[in-house]
Parts: structure tokens; C-alpha cells; sequence
């Protein structure tokens, strides 16, 4: 049995196209995989802080010098970070937002990218610790992007999650989106077809 983490960041619900691929993905997975055990965690309904002074107290501190508040904040990216350090398998929704990934998502990372945890320093320098992990991006965007200077999406995710230590990757682009005519269903029909290739 795998565990498998589907961290959901778009801010729509029901017209969101990064959630229609989300609920693809998560049946075609369930059929393929019945014993698998699914996770999600929904970012636009259980939001989840941006860096502040009270977590970064919390991270720097001994526990015996941290305040109630602190304590509170590190607790909940504890949570978040054990979720992500259980997962066999990081299942990521991510509707492009003006070139890049929704607030939240960093935010996300900014829990999850942890020091001694998620990844360490070394006489080499910085080595990812989640090796072995699978991950699979889910991406909606309105224009075409996929190969271009204008895509921050794909070249940061890469980067971060190959930063702790996630190298095998997947990306599935519904693009196009935003065009018209044939190019909505153009755009969903690849993403459809890759996606029944993943599980």
C-alpha cells in the first residue's frame, strides 16, 4: 500500500479546471491502485498561514523558551510537513497564477521545506531527504506556456521539489484554456490522455 498526498491550491471550487483534473486523476488512481491510501488536503478551505515572526520563532527557538503562539504555528507546519514525509506518492493542482503558482501553494513550501527534515546542509551543500517520492503536477492555464520564458510554473516546481530530494516528476498542462474555440478542448484532451497514462 502507498500513501498518496494530493495538496489541492486553486482557489475555485466547481469551475476549476486543476480540480476536474484532480478528481481524473484520484479515480483513475483508486481503480488502478484500490489498496493505495488517498489524502487530501485543500488549501483554498484550510488555508495555510504564510511565513510570519510567530513561525519563524517557533522554528528557532527550544521548545522551552517558545510561547503558546508559536508553539500553535509550529505545530500546524509540523503537520504539514509529516503528511508530506509519509507520502510515497505528491499529487500537486496547481492552476497557473499570473506565470507562476497560487500564494498558497508557496506558501505550502514555505512549511514543508524544512532543514533537517525535508532536506540538509552539507560539506557539498543542500541534499533533499524525500528520495524515492513520486510527484505528479496537475496545471490549468488560460493561455499556452508549456517550453516558454513566460512559464515560472513548471522551471520553480522542479526546482523545489528536486530540492528535497523529489526528482521523479510528472507535469500534465490543460492549456489553452482561456483561447477559445478548439482550443479548450484541444487542451483538456491532452491533459486527459496523459493522465491515463499515470496511474
Amino acid at each position: 500500500m502507498s500513501r498518496v498526498l494530493i495538496i489541492e491550491s486553486s482557489a475555485r471550487q466547481q469551475d476549476s479546471v486543476s480540480r476536474q483534473l484532480t478528481q481524473q486523476f484520484i479515480g483513475q488512481w483508486r481503480a488502478a491502485h484500490p489498496d493505495d491510501q488517498l489524502t487530501v488536503r485543500d488549501l483554498a478551505t484550510e488555508q495555510v498561514p504564510h511565513l510570519d515572526a510567530t513561525l519563524l520563532g517557533g522554528w528557532m527557538k527550544p521548545s522551552e523558551q517558545r510561547t503558546t503562539t508559536e508553539q500553535a504555528a509550529l505545530d500546524r507546519s509540523n503537520q504539514l510537513t509529516d503528511e508530506l514525509v509519509a507520502a510515497d506518492v505528491l499529487v500537486l493542482a496547481a492552476p497557473m497564477y499570473n506565470f507562476a503558482i497560487p500564494s498558497t501553494l508557496k506558501a505550502w513550501f514555505d512549511h514543508v521545506l524544512r532543514a533537517g527534515i525535508t532536506f540538509k546542509y552539507g560539506e557539498t551543500g543542500p541534499q533533499g531527504l524525500l528520495v524515492g517520492k513520486r510527484a505528479f503536477v496537475l496545471t490549468a492555464r488560460g493561455g499556452i506556456y508549456a517550453g516558454s520564458s513566460l512559464d515560472h510554473q513548471e522551471p520553480y516546481l522542479r526546482q523545489v521539489l528536486g530540492f528535497i530530494g523529489i526528482h521523479d516528476v510528472t507535469f500534465i498542462h490543460a492549456e489553452g484554456l482561456n483561447m477559445g474555440g478548439d482550443f479548450v478542448e484541444k487542451g483538456m484532451n491532452q491533459a486527459i490522455a496523459k493522465l491515463a497514462q499515470v496511474a
